[in-house]
C-alpha cells in the first residue's frame, strides 16, 4: 500500500509530496551527517518504489563519495539549505527523506541506530533498537524491524 507524505524545507520556497512504501527510520550518528545536520546525528526515512512531486520550488544538489565508493546525492532548497532528500546516484528504487522535513511527524520511532562509533557522547541510545558501531553489513534487518514494528502499530490502531 502507498503512502504519501508531504513536507517542506524550512523557508517553504520548497514543498514536495512523495509516494511509495517507507522500509526503514534510523538514525545516524557518522561525522558526515553531523555536518550535514549541524547537530549531533542525522535521520533517514527510505521509501521504496517511490514518485517524488516537487509541489513548489526547485532544489540544488550536492554529492559526495561515501566510504564504500558509491556517490550519494543531496537535494536541498537553494534558498535556506534546508536538506530533504539523499539517494546513492544510479539507485532509483529507493530514496532517503529527511524526516524533520515531514509536515506531519512519523508516529513511529527509529529502529536503528548506525555509526554509534562517532556518536556524540551525551546521547543516550535506547537498548531496544538495533545499533551499530559503523554501516551495518547490510540493512535488510533494519528494513525487517521497521516492518514489524509498522505492521505492530497498525495492529493497535485497528483495536481502538
Amino acid at each position: 500500500m502507498k503512502e504519501h507524505l508531504e513536507g517542506q524545507c524550512q523557508c517553504g520556497q520548497v514543498t514536495y509530496r512523495v509516494s511509495g512504501k517507507t522500509i526503514a527510520l534510523f538514525v545516524c550518528h557518522c561525522t558526515e551527517c553531523q555536518h550535514q545536520s549541524a547537530s549531533a546525528f542525522g535521520m533517514a526515512l527510505w521509501i521504496r518504489d517511490y514518485l517524488k512531486e516537487l509541489r513548489t520550488g526547485s532544489t540544488a544538489e550536492w554529492t559526495r563519495t561515501m566510504p564504500s565508493g558509491k556517490q550519494l546525492v543531496g537535494e536541498f532548497c537553494p534558498v535556506c539549505g534546508t536538506r530533504l532528500f539523499h539517494q546513492v546516484a544510479g539507485q532509483s528504487e529507493i530514496m532517503s527523506i529527511k524526516p524533520g522535513t515531514l509536515n506531519i511527524a512519523l508516529p513511529l520511532d527509529p529502529v536503528a541506530h548506525i555509526w554509534t562509533q562517532s556518536a556524540q557522547p551525551w546521547v543516550s541510545i535506547p537498548e531496544n533498537v538495533l545499533h551499530y558501531p559503523g554501516n551495518p553489513p547490510d540493512f535488510d534487518a533494519i528494513i525487517e524491524t521497521w516492518k514489524t514494528q509498522k505492521n505492530a502499530s497498525g495492529a493497535r490502531h485497528d483495536k481502538r
